[in-house]
C-alpha cells in the first residue's frame, strides 16, 4: 500500500539505513573477478567460511566444529524454517512463541507443518516472560520454543536468568530451543557495551538449542541473504538435509562477503550501533512528546520501538489511517501476535533525517485531530 502513495516516509521495514560496509563488496568483486562464484559450493556452505564461523563462535564462548555442526544459510529464515521442518512431526507439532514476536515465525511454523502456540510476554514487566503462563502451553505436543533475542518487535533483551529457565522447562519437558540472535550486536541502556549472553554457549544443552544468526542487520546486508545455522552434529545433521531440499546451498558470492564481513566489518558493526543508539533517544524523545497518544517500554536491543496507542484502538485500522493521511508507514502491532493488537512497530533503523520528518507528520496528524 505504502509503495503506491507518492513521499511516503517508512518507518516500518526493519531495513538498516546503511550500506554494505566496503570491505564486504570489495571482497565479493574479487571473489566474482576471479571466478569463483558460479558453481555450488558443498550444502554445509564453503569450509572457509565455515572455520572463520567457528573461530567467531569461539570468541564468544560458543564451541561448534566447523565440518559437522555449522550450516551456511540464506539469512535467518531459511535457517529457521529448516530447523522447524527438522523438529516438527506427526506428535509433536506445536512451536511456542512469545506474543509479539517477529511476524514470520508463525508463518514459518505453519509452511513447516507445525501449530503455533502464543505465549503473551508482560507488558507492564518490560515485556518480561511470564513463565506461570509458558509452562501452562507447554504439552505433550510442544516440538520446540522459538524466539529472538533481542526481542523483534519489543526490542528487548532476554537475561541470563530468563533464559536459564527456559532451558529448564525445556530439559524437563524434552523440547527444543530455537534462538535467533540477528540482532544481538545492537544493545543499549543497561545493555550497554555487554555482550548477550546465548543458551549456546552451555555445553550441557548444546544438543536442545539450536542457534541462529544472519548478516542481514549486523552488517548491513539484507539484500545478500546470508546467515548461519549451529547446534549439536546430530541436530545440524537433520537440519543440513532440509537445507539442501530446500536451496541446495547459500549464494556463493554472499558466502564470499559473509567471510569478509565477519573477518575485517567488526568497525562497521560498532559505528551501526553507536548510530542506532543515537537514533534511538531520537525516537524516544518524539514519543515522549506524543505521550497523550503513545506509551512505550524503552527497548535495550535491537532497532525497534513498540507503543501502545492510547487510547487502545485497532492497531491495522490506525497504520492505514497514519499511511493515508500522514504519509508515514508503521506495522500495525497485530501482525505480531494477538499480544501485539493495539500497539505499532515503529524502525528507528532509518536515516535521522526520516525519523524526524516522519514524526512531524505524525505530530500534525494528531494536531488535526485525525484519530
Amino acid at each position: 500500500m505504502a509503495s503506491q502513495i507518492p513521499d511516503v516516509i517508512s518507518l516500518a521495514q526493519g531495513i538498516p539505513s546503511f550500506d554494505t560496509p566496503e570491505v564486504v563488496k570489495k571482497a565479493a568483486i574479487k571473489a566474482l573477478n576471479k571466478g569463483l562464484v558460479a558453481k555450488y559450493s558443498l550444502t554445509y556452505g564453503l569450509p572457509e567460511l565455515r572455520e572463520t564461523i567457528e573461530e567467531k563462535l569461539a570468541e564468544e564462548g560458543m564451541y561448534y566444529d566447523f565440518e559437522n555442526e555449522i550450516v551456511v544459510t540464506v539469512g535467518s529464515i531459511e535457517a529457521i524454517t529448516a530447523s522447524l521442518v527438522t523438529i516438527i512431526d506427526g506428535k509433536k507439532n506445536e512451536i511456542v512463541l512469545f506474543s509479539p514476536s517477529y511476524a514470520s515465525y508463525a508463518e514459518a511454523v505453519k509452511v513447516a507443518g507445525g501449530k503455533p502456540v502464543f505465549v503473551n510476554l508482560d507488558e507492564k514487566n518490560g515485556w518480561s516472560v511470564d513463565f506461570g503462563s509458558l509452562e501452562k502451553k507447554i504439552t505433550a505436543n510442544t516440538a520446540g520454543i522459538l524466539f529472538a533475542n533481542p526481542n523483534n518487535p519489543t526490542g528487548t533483551v532476554m537475561g541470563k536468568e530468563t533464559l536459564l529457565r527456559i532451558a529448564e522447562l525445556a530439559e524437563k519437558k524434552k523440547f527444543y530451543i530455537i534462538t535467533d540472535e540477528v540482532y544481538k550486536d545492537f544493545l543499549y541502556g543497561e545493555y550497554e557495551g555487554k555482550s548477550l549472553f546465548s543458551l549456546a554457549q552451555v555445553p550441557e544443552l548444546r544438543k536442545r538449542v539450536i542457534r541462529v544468526f544472519s548478516l542481514s542487520k549486523a552488517y548491513a546486508m539484507t539484500g545478500w541473504r546470508i546467515g548461519f545455522v549451529h547446534s549439536d552434529e546430530e541436530v545440524i545433521k537433520e537440519i543440513v538435509k532440509v537445507h539442501d531440499a530446500l536451496v541446495t546451498c547459500a549464494p556463493v558470492i554472499s558466502q564470499y562477503a559473509a567471510m569478509a564481513a565477519l573477518d575485517f566489518a567488526d568497525k562497521d558493526i560498532e559505528r551501526f550501533r553507536e548510530e542506532y543508539a543515537r537514533r534511538r533517544d531520537i525516537t524516544m524523545a518524539h514519543l515522549d512528546e506524543l505521550s497523550e497518544f503513545f506509551s512505550y517500554e524503552k527497548p535495550n536491543g535491537a532497532y525497534f520501538v513498540f507503543p501502545k496507542l492510547l487510547p487502545k484502538r485497532d492497531s491495522w485500522q490506525f497504520a492505514h489511517d497514519l499511511l493515508e493521511k500522514a504519509g508515514v508507514a508503521v506495522v500495525p502491532g497485530v501482525a505480531f501476535g494477538p499480544n501485539g493488537e493495539s500497539h505499532i512497530r515503529i524502525s528507528f533503523g532509518r536515516t535521522e533525517k526520516d525519523i524526524d520528518r516522519a514524526f512531524e507528520r505524525i505530530k500534525t496528524y494528531f494536531r488535526k485531530g485525525s484519530v
